[in-house]
């Protein structure tokens, strides 16, 4: 005879894990070692954390859609490999103010 079946709310593992709690964390709720929540588990604790994820990218997606600038360009980096390093830097005077113009266009070198 084996080891007892361990029954845990996996519905409550996959809303544990989407709010981003760690292994040891959601162990420690059902008072179970990370090992056997790992290994019974495994699929529940990457079912939720792939939801949290999915949930964040959501309302991030929807703050940028708003206007939000700091997100729009964090979006720019993360999703579509954007980056802030000029090709060219130059220096010229514009009515009055002393301003840096930068280009994205390639050199030929």
């Amino acid at each position: 005879m084996g080891r007892p079946k361990i029954e845990l709310d996996t519905e409550e593992i996959i809303k544990l894990a989407s709010y981003g709690c760690t292994n040891r964390e959601i162990a420690s709720f059902f008072d179970v070692s990370e090992r056997t929540l790992k290994r019974s588990f495994a699929d529940f604790l990457t079912k939720g954390r792939d939801s949290g994820k999915r949930k964040l990218r959501k309302v991030q997606w929807e703050v940028a859609m708003k206007g939000n600038v700091s997100m729009l360009i964090w979006l720019g980096k993360q999703v579509l490999g954007q980056s802030e390093q000029p090709s060219l830097v130059e220096d010229e005077e514009v009515e009055g103010f002393d301003i840096e113009v930068i280009s994205s266009v390639p050199t030929s070198e």
